[in-house]
């Protein structure tokens, strides 16, 4: 503001426009980081079995893909970081790039069908979008641990649920 005379005042019009601007970009980050729009996977699955029996597939397949050496594709580079009788949680770094993804199995113990909640979500805030990437970390665990071939094996997910789920390629990803 410049002071032309008493009680009157001049605009800087162009102070003006950048401080709106600066202003509509801080609403916009703002905005984008309240809500969390990482590419993320959320798949359920469901056994005639007992999770008894389950639990220790997924941590043995877990173990088995520890580390990045010898990958087929990226069945490989999976961590575990921690497991309980209810839940199990691992980290999948993809091999080439070095991305991380958080992953968590959530189990319901109501004795049979053994019911499974599985999450995946990228570690990175600006990773949106990812080929289906965090689907395929959760599938290929499922179906390396041969979990897919157990008596009412059944896994319920979508677009809605799964980043870009109906593009994934879990031959390459």
């Amino acid at each position: 503001f410049h002071v032309l005379s008493q009680g009157h005042y001049s605009l800087n019009y162009s102070l003006l426009a950048e401080m709106k601007l600066i202003f509509c970009c801080f609403l916009l980050v703002a905005t984008f980081l309240a809500v969390d729009s990482r590419a993320s996977c959320e798949i359920h699955w469901s056994w005639d079995a007992g999770c008894d029996s389950i639990i220790p597939k997924i941590l043995q397949q877990i173990n088995d893909w520890e580390g990045l050496d010898n990958c087929d594709g990226e069945k490989c580079g999976y961590t575990l970081k921690s497991n309980s009788s209810t839940k199990v949680e691992a980290v999948h770094e993809t091999p080439v790039k070095h991305y991380k993804d958080d992953l968590t199995f959530t189990f319901k113990l109501d004795d049979k069908p053994c019911a499974v909640k599985g999450y995946s979500q990228s570690e990175l805030w600006y990773a949106v979008l990812d080929y289906g990437t965090n689907y395929c970390n959760l599938h290929n665990l499922i179906i390396g641990a041969g979990l897919d071939k157990m008596k009412g094996y059944k896994e319920k997910t979508s677009n809605d649920d799964c980043t870009q789920y109906s593009s994934a390629d879990c031959d390459k990803y």
